[in-house]
């Protein structure tokens, strides 16, 4: 495994998931304190819980200031360009699919490195994907997507199966890069074609 390429991963999902939290707080007019303070919960939540259940602790961003300075720059980024973002809905909903995927293949790596069982790194990917989207949700004031019908952690966990699939087969760069690709388009489809997950009646 290339440790770059999974750092570059990391960090590219932190900026991506950043932005996703300050597009939703700037789509229900927060001020710039709220604004930030959602874009670092949406970056950290998933990451933070699943640090603490590894033992991986003090948590990651609290031992390197990287991911911090990441955030403020990308919350900063998406406050000024944000009148670039035609429709906040729509970009909103491509960087929190992007952000799935990427955080999805840390979450299962981080399992891998510390060989815990394959099931478990994919539910260890999926709360990383996922758990900051639920903390950002519940400050909002909504229901989080995962918890409605909506196509969202099941992603995360078809994408675990592809990579723990093509792993044996292929580079691990490749089977991480197809991850992020299957999760961010499986979610994006869920949404354009309504794919839902069913309810109890």
């Amino acid at each position: 495994m290339s440790v770059s390429y999974i750092l570059l991963i990391d960090f590219c999902g932190t900026v991506v998931f950043a932005i996703s939290g300050a597009i939703a707080a700037m789509e229900r007019k927060l001020d710039v304190f709220g604004i930030i303070v959602l874009a670092f919960v949406t970056a950290i939540g998933g990451g933070t819980i699943r640090d603490v259940l590894i033992g991986n602790t003090p948590v990651t961003w609290l031992r390197d200031p990287t991911s911090p300075i990441l955030i403020l720059l990308a919350t900063f980024a998406a406050i000024v360009f944000r009148r670039t973002f035609n429709n906040l809905s729509r970009t909103l909903l491509i960087f929190d699919s992007l952000g799935l995927g990427l955080f999805t293949v840390t979450g299962i790596q981080k399992g891998l490195a510390i060989n815990i069982h394959p099931a478990l790194c994919i539910a260890l990917g999926t709360i990383t994907g996922c758990f900051g989207g639920v903390i950002r949700d519940l400050l909002l004031r909504e229901i989080p997507v995962l918890f409605r019908k909506e196509f969202y952690a099941s992603a995360c966990i078809v994408g675990g199966v592809v990579y723990l699939s093509m792993a044996p087969f292929f580079s691990v760069a490749v089977a991480q890069t197809a991850t992020i690709l299957v999760v961010c388009i499986l979610r994006l489809l869920a949404v354009k074609y309504n794919w839902r997950l069913p309810s109890v009646p």
